[in-house]
């Protein structure tokens, strides 16, 4: 697979896994390390220079079906907007982009157009992009400054300027409970000087890279707005309900019902210059389905443009002759942005052993995972927490990983059990000392079908090998309380996914001692509990790197580390988002060979927005 250039993904119940969650509840710990260039252009139109997209009648198209096909265009109103789905699963209740489950497209970090961002994540390249910020740099791990873009303003009409900025990361203050509230942890300090933000960098950690996370992710909110709801609420910000919008992008909320939320264009958006024009749609229609079923028919049959959900084979609608297209024209077929793994309670006894867990690691079949789970896909999975193929590609050892590491070797499992002592009972299954290798039960939620799938795999391996396990799929609430509290055996669950503080970002979530918490109480990272003198040492040198060799360098120690004590493994890779396109109303959706903009619907994705072409005229 190739790539354009040098960051919880949603399995296919569709849900979004949580990149920045708006409560401490689900939260994540973001922290990471310097990574890309310190500065960026202060230039128009970063994905592409040009006019907005337009009408295209007939000629060669681009970002069209994987096929080369093209629909003809659709006919009255319906012609002039995009019909995209796979974000809203019910009726939208609410508004507020803190709530513990906001409506789309208030919900965190997922698509831009009315909330935006000071700075855009690519995915693909690692880069950070300008959005209401026009450029950034760092002084080492001291500090990060901001300029403000030109003549922003709200929706309303009524001026933006720093203090909404400030006022925004000051909520994780006013309310705690805020998953803002972690920016905090990472900086000390937040000013304005005009139009330039300030922000000071803790010194005790030094984790810029955790702060670029935040300014890529966070949604800058109007502080007349929520100055008022804090009042509303005695400063409990998440339980504000609202059914209204202000935001500055480039659609406003039109229409929220039971069936549809509707965006219209802002013809006064304060970026038209900036991005080379206004969108050529007028509208932006999201339905509301009750299944993944529902939206793929309508999505086949061309009544949707693009959206973000699993759809087994996937290829099968291009074959058929439809224009459905992906960014990577080959399996498989999505930029990996997310690693499922299986996390391993390293208290129980067997469990805690490494030997043990590098042979559940050679016991696995994830050619088989990558094909029927996933259909086809997750590219190989590698012995390492580095994602390959995107915006991470520059920090994986892939040599190493595969020297040092593990793939599908069922004899040797067996073999690294048998050196470490183990030795098959009479019911086929190994022990030592006493210490019967399961039975062990494998969780995820029921009803996330792909990750269910692969656990059927894997407990089928694993007996193979003689392990005993099983599969126990309980409701998405049990799971995440078994996981935080230490309650479990083995479990599929995410990590950190691709963003400005990955690899980093995920070494800590899967390896950290920092704040061990015990058996019963809640844990937001290190859910197996893991324990390791030197790990903490290692995350700190990574966070604290001042430049990418630097951080290349000190990512390569902490891999060598987990690789060789295995206390979680990846089972295999997904997109951040799934973005599929059907080219019957609109083409010049990015793609490999179309690569103005980088296949997401949030962060850069936004980009791709703004350059779409209409289909016959």
């Amino acid at each position: 697979m190739t790539h354009r250039g040098t960051l919880g993904s949603s399995p296919s119940s569709s849900r979004l896994l949580p990149q920045l969650p708006s409560t401490r509840r689900g939260f994540l710990a973001v922290t990471g390390a310097v990574g890309g260039a310190a500065a960026l252009a202060a230039c128009g139109g970063a994905t592409g220079g040009g006019a907005g997209g337009g009408s295209d009648d007939g000629g060669d198209l681009q970002g069209v079906g994987n096929n080369g096909q093209a629909g003809s265009g659709r006919k009255g109103d319906a012609a002039d907007q995009l019909y995209i789905a796979g974000f809203q699963w019910s009726p939208p209740t609410n508004f507020n982009t803190f709530a513990g489950a906001p409506a789309w497209p208030a919900s965190s970090n997922v698509a831009q157009y009315v909330y935006e961002t000071l700075l855009r994540f690519d995915i693909v390249t690692g880069e950070l992009l300008p959005g209401l910020a026009k450029e950034y740099k760092t002084e080492g791990t001291d500090s990060v400054s901001l300029t403000l873009q030109d003549g922003i303003t709200w929706s309303d009409g009524t001026e933006f300027t720093a203090d909404d900025v400030l006022y925004t990361f000051e909520l994780g203050k006013i309310d705690p409970s805020l998953g803002i509230a972690s920016f905090w942890i990472e900086a000390d300090e937040i000013t304005a000087d005009g139009s330039t933000i300030n922000i000071a960098i803790n010194q005790d950690r030094k984790n810029v890279g955790s702060v670029l996370t935040q300014l890529a992710q966070q949604f800058i909110v109007p502080k007349a707005v929520f100055e008022k709801a804090a009042e509303e609420t005695g400063n409990k910000l998440a339980t504000w309900e609202t059914t209204e919008l202000l935001g500055t992008g480039p659609f406003t909320l039109e229409l929220a019902d039971q069936t549809q939320i509707i965006l219209a264009r802002n013809d006064n958006y304060w970026g038209k210059d900036f991005y080379g024009g206004l969108p050529p749609m007028t509208k932006i229609i999201h339905p509301i389905f009750k299944s993944n079923e529902d939206g793929n028919l309508k999505f086949q049959n061309g009544e949707l443009d693009v959206m973000q959900q699993f759809v087994p084979q996937l290829w099968k609608m291009w074959e058929g002759g439809k224009p459905v297209g992906t960014y990577l024209q080959d399996k498989p077929y999505f930029t990996p942005g997310s690693m499922p793994m299986l996390l391993i309670n390293t208290t129980k006894p067997g469990l805690d052993d490494p030997a043990v867990r590098k042979a559940l690691a050679h016991a696995v079949d994830y050619g088989s995972i990558a094909e029927t789970a996933m259909s086809g896909y997750s590219a190989e999975v590698q012995a390492s927490l580095v994602i390959p193929g995107g915006a991470e590609d520059a920090f994986l050892d892939a040599e190493k990983a595969k020297a040092d590491g593990w793939s599908f070797d069922a004899a040797k499992a067996e073999q690294l059990l048998q050196d470490a002592g183990y030795a098959k009972g009479s019911d086929g299954f190994y022990a030592k000392d006493g210490v019967k290798l399961g039975p062990w039960k494998l969780i995820t939620p029921q009803g996330w079908t792909d990750w269910n799938a692969a656990l059927e795999i894997v407990a089928k391996n694993l007996q193979t090998i003689g392990v005993d396990a099983a599969t126990n799929f309980p409701q998405q609430a049990q799971v995440t309380t078994s996981i935080q509290n230490g309650d479990f055996d083995l479990a599929c669950w995410y990590v950190a996914g691709t963003n400005p503080s990955t690899p980093w970002q995920r070494f800590s979530d899967v390896m950290s001692n920092v704040d061990m918490v015990e058996l019963g109480q809640t844990a937001y990272r290190n859910y197996g509990r893991w324990e390791n003198g030197e790990v903490n040492d290692l995350l700190q040198a990574a966070a604290a790197a001042a430049d990418d060799a630097a951080k290349k360098e000190a990512i390569g120690a902490l891999d060598d580390l987990y690789r060789k004590e295995v206390p979680a493994f990846p089972l295999m890779y997904r997109p951040d988002e799934f973005f599929e396109f059907n080219a019957t109303n609109w083409s010049n959706f990015p793609t490999e060979e179309n690569d103005y903009a980088p296949p997401m619907f949030r962060g850069a994705g936004n980009g791709w927005i703004f350059k779409l072409k209409k289909i016959g005229g």
